[in-house]
């Protein structure tokens, strides 16, 4: 019986051979789509699970009551880590950290800069990433020590065997390879190069450690814990909350809250409500699933609507069958076979389609996205995903086809009007979701735009950026002078966050109007003169520091003073770290952090030394490769123990806008296939009723119709249901894009014309696609339309 209905639905498919292939395209399409969507979401969704033990694994964060607002922060002190190593019994490793970030590495003739962390030496018992050689009890029982991965070990030794070779490590020490790590896989919250033992930075400044653990004020390192095996959060964290509270005399400890966050979170949970994280990246891959299950109901709706397109061909196959036997059952069980097979070969033209655009999707989105072959569970969704998807686009037109009534088939008087309006609202249902997709683009990338263009308080126009070391630091002034005299540089200066970010925050502890118990956190940036210079900002009060010894002058920007309420600031005092600094500027707000909010309140000091980042404008009389290799010669003389390497200001910011664009590349690279998709159902549709009318259009044609005419009789139905379509778009598109927006601070107010756009290319698409076989049609011979009668 199985035989029988396989070789039928073969038949069937090979017979209307045109309308099956459209069906296959359309579906396939759809699915490729939906599959593309789920790896990149699984992707997500997998972040940091694949470590072992990965449940017991969180980071500790404070949450600091200022003034009411609950601000959270995931920056800490050596003294906190230290408290809860000896008090909270629960916890198995823990292990301090700084940032990721550049080091200086050499190794023989080869130097080069790599990310790594210096970090406790239980960090590999807590983070466990699979060994190639070494183990995570060893490694680290010398602080001169270093653990690398295997492509950092290849970078440096070549295919030589790296470990126990030494590696100079910031032109300071050579430290021991004791270990290798495979590779961090891409979606690790904690990736790196290589790991460094905090007992080096110790052992080479012992006053860090004292410092560190001095206060719970001394917020710079991040700490990382793994519980016992069988211990729940909730079990610590009434123990841990109020740990900081303890300190006498310090606001900052007294207004801190401690909170450990789960590392299953990290990556999708990064916004923070009164001390929650509530949502993030999430939001954005709930988003594309939607968008993932609405591309592939398009494409159901493709195969729903040719195939019941096509039922008037069938009905005298199913009275017959019925009529000689046939109960309903067999007749669903015939058609889901045929709509299982034609879904089949749907999935694999769309495996084939997701196999060849995966490096290009992947570089889109710069993921290392793969298709797991290997994976059971891979192959079990699958079969659901294949299964369901049959069901979706076949369950109506078997209950449709198999429903016929026998009698008025064989009679002929078989009405086929209900189905018709079911393929009509299916079409409008169809349009609607592509037209949203349409809309829900533009928008995204009028967002973008309008945070671009927003004015930044500074110029990033030949802005460059150096990371200080060692070398460049006892070296600055001379390099500064000869970046000068050259006419390389207009400008030069450093500073302790890059001309695009603010990387530390404190507090002010006194100032002018203060009340009891107040406390504000604000963004801190330490400069050497021309700071402001360089950046281009504009001073509204008061002076620029007058030399890099003005170290007791401070000048805020406007959110500071305003968040502090002072007025006439020029002369007033304040204290910060039980020091007095004397009010001298004011600037212009600059949007260093984030561009779609309000501009961070942040307080500017002035000293002697030079800070982490060197910031230079180049000169416009050079050009900038010409600028770049003198520069390399410069800092190479200078620094001949690292190399060169520097970041321009506009890409610094322009990276701020990171996730922004990939929302909307995918937005619209998956409403262009929602609507070839939708397309391609219409053309097959169109196709199917020029081939109903034949008859009449001959008729007409003789009768002296035009082409226009014939053109319009065809098209105007489609036209009109994708209009009904933009009409359904535009409220369900304003609410949820409203919905978005509100996440940022500063947002586009959606404009009508955004509708009437969408609309307009909807309608384009629509027209271009049925007129070409409407107009096929109405060009057509009536007489051998007509020869038959």
């Amino acid at each position: 019986m199985f035989r029988n209905y396989l070789k039928t639905a073969w038949r069937n498919i090979t017979k209307t051979f045109s309308y099956s292939i459209l069906n296959i395209c359309g579906l396939a399409l759809g699915m490729a789509v939906a599959l593309l969507i789920g790896l990149w979401v699984y992707n997500q969704y997998t972040y940091d699970k694949f470590l072992p033990q990965y449940e017991s694994v969180y980071r500790v964060q404070r949450n600091f009551n200022s003034n009411g607002d609950t601000l959270t922060f995931q920056t800490s002190s050596l003294k906190l880590a230290y408290e809860l190593r000896t008090q909270i019994p629960e916890i198995e490793y823990l292990a301090e950290s700084d940032w990721v970030n550049n080091h200086g590495l050499v190794v023989g003739d080869k130097k080069l800069y790599a990310k790594g962390a210096i970090s406790g030496v239980d960090i590999l018992k807590i983070f466990q990433y699979p060994f190639v050689e070494g183990n995570a009890d060893k490694v680290f029982s010398d602080p001169y020590s270093i653990v690398v991965t295997e492509s950092l070990a290849k970078s440096l030794f070549g295919k030589d065997d790296a470990m126990n070779k030494t590696v100079r490590f910031d032109n300071e020490h050579d430290l021991k390879v004791t270990g290798i790590l495979k590779d961090i896989p891409d979606n690790a919250s904690f990736k790196f190069s290589y790991i460094v033992p905090s007992s080096y930075a110790y052992a080479m400044n012992p006053k860090l450690e004292k410092d560190g653990l001095s206060s719970y004020g001394m917020n710079n390192r991040q700490i990382f814990v793994k519980l016992k095996a069988n211990v729940d959060y909730a079990q610590v964290a009434s123990k841990i909350r109020n740990i900081e509270r303890t300190e006498v005399g310090s606001l900052n400890a007294m207004n801190s809250f401690i909170t450990f966050q789960p590392i299953a979170r990290w990556h999708l949970y990064s916004n923070y409500l009164n001390g929650k994280d509530t949502s993030g990246f999430l939001e954005y891959v709930k988003m594309f699933t939607i968008i993932g299950f609405l591309v592939l109901i398009i494409a159901c709706i493709n195969f729903v609507n040719l195939t019941t397109a096509r039922s008037e061909g069938r009905a005298k196959e199913v009275g017959v069958r019925k009529a000689i036997g046939s109960r309903k059952r067999d007749l669903v069980v015939q058609f889901l076979l045929e709509a299982f097979v034609l879904t089949l070969l749907a999935f694999v033209l769309a495996f084939l389609i997701v196999w060849i655009v995966l490096p290009f999707f992947n570089n889109l989105t710069e993921s290392k996205i793969t298709i797991p072959f290997s994976n059971v569970y891979f192959w079990l969704v699958m079969a659901t995903l294949l299964l369901l998807t049959t069901i979706l686009a076949g369950g109506r037109p078997a209950l449709y086809l198999s429903s016929f009534n026998p009698t008025k088939v064989l009679k002929g008087t078989l009405k086929g009007g209900k189905s018709s309006l079911s393929r009509k609202i299916l079409v409008v249902v169809q349009f609607s979701c592509s037209v949203a997709l349409i809309v829900s683009t533009i928008v995204i990338f009028q967002q973008i735009q309008y945070a671009k263009n927003r004015p930044k308080g500074y110029s990033l126009d030949q802005l460059m950026t150096t990371n200080m070391n060692e070398d460049l630091s006892k070296n600055y002034n001379a390099l500064k002078n000869e970046i000068i005299q050259k006419g390389i540089a207009t400008s030069v200066t450093s500073a302790s966050s890059p001309a695009t970010d603010i990387e530390w925050h404190s507090d002010i502890d006194q100032w002018p109007g203060k009340t009891d118990g107040e406390t504000i956190e604000m963004g801190t940036i330490e400069t050497t003169e021309n700071y402001f210079q360089t950046l281009n900002m504009d001073f509204l009060q008061g002076r620029n520091f007058s030399s890099g010894m003005d170290s007791t002058s401070v000048v805020f920007n406007e959110s500071a003073l305003r968040k502090m309420r002072i007025n006439d600031p020029i002369g007033k005092s304040i204290t910060w770290q039980d020091d007095k600094y004397t009010i001298v500027g004011v600037v212009k707000d600059a949007l260093m952090l984030s561009p779609f909010k309000s501009a961070d309140p942040t307080m500017f000091l002035c000293g002697p030394r030079p800070n982490d980042n060197i910031i230079y404008r180049l000169s416009p009389h050079v050009s900038t490769q010409d600028a770049v290799a003198q520069l390399t010669d410069i800092f190479n003389k200078y620094s001949p123990s690292f190399p060169y390497s520097f970041l321009f200001s506009n890409e610094q910011y322009d990276a701020k806008f990171h996730i922004e664009f990939l929302i909307g590349k995918l937005a619209a690279l998956f409403a262009t296939l929602a609507i070839l998709i939708s397309c391609l159902g219409l053309f097959g549709l169109v196709a199917y009723t020029s081939e109903q009318r034949t008859k009449e259009i001959g008729v007409r044609k003789v009768l002296g119709a035009s082409v226009k005419q014939v053109w319009m009789l065809l098209s105007k139905d489609f036209i009109v249901l994708v209009g009904i379509s933009c009409l359904i778009a535009v409220p369900v598109s304003y609410y949820f894009l409203s919905n978005w927006l509100r996440n940022y601070d500063y947002h586009v107010n959606i404009n009508i014309g955004v509708f009437f756009i969408s609309a307009f290319v909807a309608l384009f698409i629509t027209i271009l696609t049925v007129s070409f076989q409407a107009i096929k049609a109405a060009r057509a011979n009536p007489v051998k339309s007509l020869r038959s009668e």
